[in-house]
């Protein structure tokens, strides 16, 4: 179970900001089992980079949960969770209870659609999991008017029809059988030994745009015989053609119906909206100032006017020679060039005609980052006119940051209070879905507060107390030898409808040119106390980092007060940070030891689009063997938003995400309030060369 933002989850859940009506065109639609196909067939087609969807379909005896998403325009991948009606989950022993699977898909295209040439996809179907609805496939597809034909090639579940025999047989003996066998005895290995063998089944179909533009209609031929269906669950089909109907009830929200095998009904909902094109005029944000009707005042009241105006948090301004030099960490644009764009506004009509430059020491939580030089003189030409912004921007330089030893340099103009206290407040959502349990749920309220004893050094809390939930349901139902060090979730959410889930003192400390360190104590998250430290080492505007992370931690007693359990551990991980430079995606891997005392590794894949929006996808291998239980290895997706992606106010803060298919003991990580490579963001540039507009916003 993983804490989510309630605000994301309601605002798409409502469709702000909506999708582009292209979302749900000709081609575009979800299959039954989520992806972008017909029903029960895969197409060649993907989306735009930054393409999501949610969504639920019922085509008896299965109930299908699933969210894809598409980090680039010729990759889709996605979870999807299966209800069967008609079977009990065997783990549980209960009649009662629907038997679940879970599983991950990719699509991979291939080939891009020309005028004469069709679009190609290769795809894997519940490639991660028991593979009990496991197949692969090969599938083009071509749009001619108002019609868009497909027409593919399925292994295993897609091609259970056996139309031809093995079409890779005669590279190898092995190609010709498929074994029936699940991907590994608990699931959750890669199947590799089925892939594209045995006999293969003919699919395909088309889908009409009808002068209604809201309505698609759709026919389908499959290769599925639904008589190898899992547990012995054999369906009848009366018929290999499926007929379905697309309506579009707004640019998100699509309504899916058909009639498949000749004799059983199908109805879904989907949810669908593009992630890089998330954003909202920032009409409530203040208007950059003009200099000329500016009046000279106090450097306090300068100071002031940085922090609404230009989003920097000032803690000192100084006048070092002809440099006026502003220390402070960004409080509210995401973009540093928009916060000295407009504090360099606010300087032009303070300083003396003898200052030359503007100078910005940018700092997080006590961490020196980086500094920015900007020529007076070019940016007032700039300002006047458009014509000189090119010089003006040559003439930016950005670079390392020297960390202060003499305090006593220049004229201190400004220097504000001790930062002492700050607080929040808001609501969360603890989910977790895909178990016997079904969809268990908490939504609480929180309140986050942090005091400042000296730069560098706070202590931060946070309360959460639930105001409804449905926890009576949770029953822990397992086959792993693992020690319980994440599976005794619900117990933590049932217990108490008040908890401390954080209460830890931090202090980071810049040693040396690229070298950050931090080290904490406490209550660190719900589950876990004690202590630990981590060491990163990131070079300026470098393309990879690594870091340290070493803790002992003590299971915390489920009334989330301040008792302990006696299970304790010594966790940690060496993690390196690599941007590709391949299309915005960045990678972490970690080894180290987990929760459990499971030795492993954790690979985690991202991509950030321009407007902030970061998906990503993690795998954890480990040592655990089948001791690990079911799934055999943990993964998940992720969303991380910014607030301002919703609001017409600029914001720092983001929204995170996450659909994990199990809570398991194998692979688990302590969930760290704060972490450098976090916290030294600024370090990376890229970003802020970007956007060459954001100066004058």
């Amino acid at each position: 179970m993983r804490r989510r933002s309630l605000v994301v989850a309601v605002l798409l859940g409502l469709g702000l900001p909506t999708a582009q009506a292209e979302e749900f065109g000709l081609g575009q639609g979800q299959r039954d089992t989520g992806g972008i196909g017909l029903m029960q067939t895969p197409t060649a087609r993907t989306g735009d980079a930054g393409h999501f969807a949610a969504g639920w379909n019922r085509t008896y005896p299965y109930r299908r949960w699933s969210v894809f998403v598409q980090p680039l325009d010729w990759m889709e991948l996605g979870f999807r969770y299966v209800q069967v009606e008609n079977r009990p989950y065997l783990a549980a022993g209960d009649d009662d209870r629907y038997n679940i699977d879970k599983g991950a898909d990719i699509k991979l295209r291939l080939v891009e659609e020309s005028r004469y040439i069709p679009e190609v996809a290769v795809g894997f179907q519940d490639l991660g999991g028991t593979t009990l609805f496991g197949g692969e496939y090969l599938v083009a597809s071509k749009r001619w008017n108002n019609f868009d034909f497909s027409l593919g090639l399925g292994w295993g579940y897609l091609g259970n029809h056996g139309d031809i025999e093995s079409p890779l047989g005669w590279i190898d003996d092995s190609f010709d059988e498929r074994p029936r066998s699940a991907g590994g005895g608990q699931g959750g290995e890669i199947a590799t030994h089925q892939m594209f063998r045995g006999p293969a089944a003919l699919f395909g179909g088309v889908e009409y745009q009808t002068p209604w533009d809201r309505l698609l209609l759709q026919v389908e031929y499959e290769g599925n015989t639904y008589q190898h269906e899992p547990q012995d669950n054999a369906q009848e089909q009366d018929s290999r053609f499926n007929f379905g109907a697309r309506l579009k009830l707004t640019n998100s929200i699509e309504l899916h119906t058909g009639w498949q095998r000749g004799n059983t009904a199908m109805v879904g909902l989907h949810f669908t909206t593009n992630l890089a094109r998330l954003s909202q005029p920032k009409s409530d944000d203040p208007a950059p100032v003009d200099p000329a009707h500016v009046e000279r005042r106090d450097w306090d009241a300068v100071a002031t006017d940085l922090n609404t105006n230009a989003g920097i948090y000032v803690t000192e301004i100084r006048q070092v020679g002809d440099t006026i030099e502003v220390t402070g960490e960004p409080a509210r644009y995401r973009n540093l060039k928009q916060s000295e764009g407009r504090a360099n506004r606010l300087l032009e009509a303070q300083a003396d005609a003898g200052i030359h430059t503007f100078q910005y020491r940018w700092q997080t939580l006590g961490l020196d980052l980086r500094e920015s030089l900007h020529d007076r003189e070019a940016f007032g030409r700039a300002l006047a006119s458009a014509d000189h912004e090119t010089d003006y921007r040559h003439s930016v330089r950005v670079r390392d940051i020297e960390p202060t030893t003499n305090n006593d340099r220049g004229e201190v103009l400004y220097e504000a209070e001790p930062r002492r206290f700050e607080w929040g407040a808001g609501p969360s959502l603890e989910q977790n879905f895909g178990g016997p349990d079904g969809y268990l749920y908490r939504l609480s309220a929180y309140l986050d507060a942090s005091y400042h004893l000296a730069q560098g050094t706070w202590i931060s809390s946070m309360l959460s107390t639930t105001l409804a939930d449905n926890l009576e349901n949770y029953e822990y139902i397992a086959d792993s030898d693992l020690p319980r060090v994440r599976t005794h979730i619900g117990d933590y959410l049932a217990e108490t409808s008040v908890g401390i889930t954080n209460l830890q003192a931090t202090h980071t400390k810049r040693l040396g040119k690229n070298w950050y360190a931090m080290g904490y104590g406490g209550i660190l998250e719900t589950m876990y106390a004690g202590v630990g430290a981590e060491v990163l080492y990131r070079p300026f505007n470098s393309r990879w980092a690594i870091g340290v992370d070493a803790n002992w931690v003590r299971q915390r007693e489920f009334n989330q007060q301040f008792g302990l359990r006696d299970y304790e551990q010594v966790t940690g991980h060496v993690t390196t940070y690599i941007d590709t430079g391949v299309q915005d995606i960045h990678a972490r891997v970690s080894v180290g030891r987990y929760l459990a005392g499971d030795l492993g590794t954790t690979l985690d894949f991202s991509r950030e689009f321009a407007n902030g929006v970061r998906v990503g996808a993690w795998s954890t291998f480990t040592d655990a063997g089948d001791d690990f239980g079911e799934g055999s290895f943990d993964k998940g997706l992720y969303l991380s938003v910014p607030y301002d992606s919703f609001f017409s106010t600029s914001s720092r803060n983001r929204a995170n995400i996450a659909w994990q298919p199990l809570t398991r003991d194998g692979g688990a990580r302590l969930n760290r309030r704060h972490q450098l490579f976090d916290i030294t963001e600024e370090r990376q540039v890229g970003r802020y060369w970007d956007e060459p507009d954001a100066t004058w916003r």
